[in-house]
């Protein structure tokens, strides 16, 4: 079950850079040309997708992808086949410290052609430890007992479900590769601390203990840079904010993915406070190029999110949302289904996910470029029913996932193809 299907959508530190062939990446290599759906060219097309692929036994993802023939896999690749992308995120990946799901799924999935789509080959793949499922050791839902998910540092039945996966078509530059897995939430100034009503005291719902172990991230925040020309590297800045519901009054979760979103929108503007993993401080500089992406766990008009959550992005005045990915196939869900998509007041063409209800289907992931990267194109791959490939996205019990893919052509100002 996705962890995003709820109401607002239904701690070590080691890191893996998986390349094809064990070979350390080119320094300068010459990325490959990128194209749009018509042909033409750009400089990439950074994509973002919650394929689900997540499990519920440690090691079941290694299994499921060991050998060809998993249908929900099957269909994950079909839907990254015919999108395409250069440089893809993977929300709801299950981590494994040897990275053999992240080599399992290219080898065994990517790699076959799927119908008449083509193969898709990424030399270039990363993942690192995440949140969910580390135990805290604390009682964090104040029940009584230090058992099961909840108290986790991000919800979780074992350490690294639902983790995340990058995979690219250019260089990685893993040296600059910066991990905030550990970053406290209390050491964000103005952090929103979710606050237990039935008490005078503020910010009280954590204990001053849990709070100085405390992460931010519910899984983890990684600024991966890509290599896409010999002069130019953008920063791709990924995450998946914890779902802002399950929770109660306190409002932890709806608090936490708040501040998981603002996170970012500091991280771009500079903030001084932030520190990695390694004990580096600061945030991009100016000029620094970057693409955000991720399942948000929020949507600018409807959903439950706190407040404003997402707004912190799309209203941020570094990022480029001149250009909003939409699909014909999430216009047409919302009024087949219904419901509580009838009272919503977002375009549900931007839809990203086929949520129960409440609250619906929702605006939740995000493909946003800095301000000096022109959008060419944007699209969120969700079919019209009548499309044979409807058959991949589907309705409940979804073949693939409950969210869609969501991609954007990009033009990256002064890049060199060097070629």
């Amino acid at each position: 079950m996705s962890t995003t299907r709820r109401r607002l959508g239904a701690v070590g530190i080691a890191a893996a850079l998986i390349l094809v062939g064990g070979a350390a990446a080119p320094a300068l290599a010459a990325p490959p040309a990128a194209s749009d759906s018509k042909g033409s060219r750009t400089d990439a097309r950074f994509a973002t997708f919650n394929a689900s692929l997540n499990r519920g036994v440690e090691g079941q993802l290694v299994s499921d992808l060991s050998k060809p023939g998993n249908a929900q896999a099957d269909a994950v690749a079909e839907i990254i086949q015919r999108a395409k992308p250069d440089v893809l995120l993977i929300n709801e990946f299950d981590y494994d410290a040897e990275g053999e799901a992240l080599r399992l799924f290219q080898d065994n999935y990517l790699s076959v052609p799927h119908g008449d789509a083509e193969a898709v080959t990424y030399p270039y793949r990363y993942t690192a430890p995440v949140n969910t499922g580390v135990p805290s050791g604390f009682d964090l839902n104040n029940n009584g007992q230090v058992a099961g998910g909840d108290d986790a540092w991000g919800f979780g039945l074992f350490p690294g479900q639902y983790g995340m996966a990058v995979y690219s078509k250019f260089p990685i530059d893993e040296e600059a590769v910066r991990t905030f897995q550990n970053f406290r939430w209390a050491d964000m100034p103005g952090a929103l601390l979710p606050d237990d009503p039935s008490t005078p005291a503020p910010a009280d719902f954590y204990s001053e203990e849990e709070l100085a172990a405390f992460p931010l991230s519910s899984k983890s925040h990684w600024d991966v840079p890509v290599q896409v020309s010999k002069n130019k590297t953008v920063h791709f800045l990924v995450s998946h904010p914890t779902p802002p519901t399950f929770d109660g009054p306190e409002d932890r979760n709806g608090t936490r993915n708040h501040d998981e979103i603002r996170f970012w929108a500091d991280y771009i503007s500079g903030a001084d406070y932030i520190y990695d993993d390694a004990g580096r401080s600061g945030g991009l500089r100016g000029g620094d190029l970057f693409v955000i992406a991720g399942d948000q766990n929020a949507d600018p008009n409807d959903g439950d999110s706190t407040a404003g959550a997402i707004d912190q992005l799309l209203e941020h005045p570094a990022v480029n949302t001149r250009s909003v990915p939409t699909s014909a196939g999430g216009a047409e869900a919302s009024v087949l289904q219904a419901g509580i998509n009838a009272e919503h007041t977002g375009d549900a063409a931007q839809d990203t996910a086929d949520f129960s209800e409440p609250p619906g289907n929702i605006r939740v992931d995000y493909v946003l470029p800095s301000r000096q990267i022109r959008i060419v194109d944007s699209e969120v791959f969700w079919p019209e029913q009548a499309d044979p490939l409807s058959a991949l996205t589907g309705v409940y019990p979804f073949p693939s996932s409950d969210h869609r893919l969501v991609w954007s052509d990009v033009d990256v100002p002064g890049a060199k193809p060097g070629r």
